[in-house]
């Protein structure tokens, strides 16, 4: 019960969570009012970038939602031209993370990271069909157990400035397992083949546990 409460947090949220206690002891001398404001803001922060444990259903024949949020998109589409995968046909879903939503993404399968591209780029709204070519973005192709490629593709909003990564390439990660996190509002795309969807438009996802598709 303490930690649904009180949830651990993630690294990146400290020295946020130190910059709106100092700006809200100055707003209390100023007024209570304004300070009462930099309290909740405080508190939004602290569960911002909150950081609990998942538990994956650990199988190859499943992918779990890599990010918490609603799920934006479901649809054929072709990979990213920035793996060069232009050519090839993936199922894609999309998951849209707002600011009230846990941003510390997850792998949604076991396997080998074989690939991680970062590309700069603009802060549009990252509901918008165009964030993912236009906005920053982080992909991270992994090599699953029947070696197919699985990508997941970080993709900063509005007022994300910064996409975090947790893992290198080479590295052998667990179903679930954390990969980085992306300062406020942001999107997280998913490309597979062979598995079908079993996410419908609007639903809600838990990074980590919610079953994207299956075999």
């Amino acid at each position: 019960m303490i930690d649904k409460v009180f949830p651990k947090i993630h690294s990146e949220g400290y020295r946020y969570l130190v910059i709106f206690g100092v700006v809200t002891l100055v707003l209390y001398f100023i007024s209570s009012l304004l300070g009462h404001v930099g309290l909740l803001l405080t508190i939004w922060c602290y569960y911002f970038f909150r950081d609990p444990e998942r538990q994956s259903i650990k199988s190859d024949e499943y992918l779990v939602s890599p990010a918490d949020g609603e799920i934006i998109k479901v649809e054929e589409v072709n990979g990213p031209k920035e793996l060069g995968l232009e050519e090839k046909k993936f199922t894609k879903i999309s998951i849209f993370m707002n600011v009230f939503d846990c941003h510390v993404n997850r792998t949604p399968c076991s396997g080998t990271i074989s690939e991680i591209t970062y590309k700069p780029g603009k802060f549009i709204n990252a509901s918008l069909d165009k964030a993912s070519e236009d906005n920053e973005r982080c992909y991270y192709k992994i090599k699953n157990s029947f070696g197919e490629d699985i990508i997941i593709v970080q993709i900063a909003g509005l007022i994300a400035r910064r996409i975090v990564t947790e893992c290198s390439k080479d590295d052998n990660i667990e179903q679930g397992s954390r990969i980085g996190m992306i300062r406020f509002g942001s999107r997280a795309d998913v490309y597979f083949e062979n598995y079908k969807p079993l996410v419908k438009l609007e639903q809600r996802s838990l990074a980590g546990e919610t079953l994207l598709a299956k075999r």
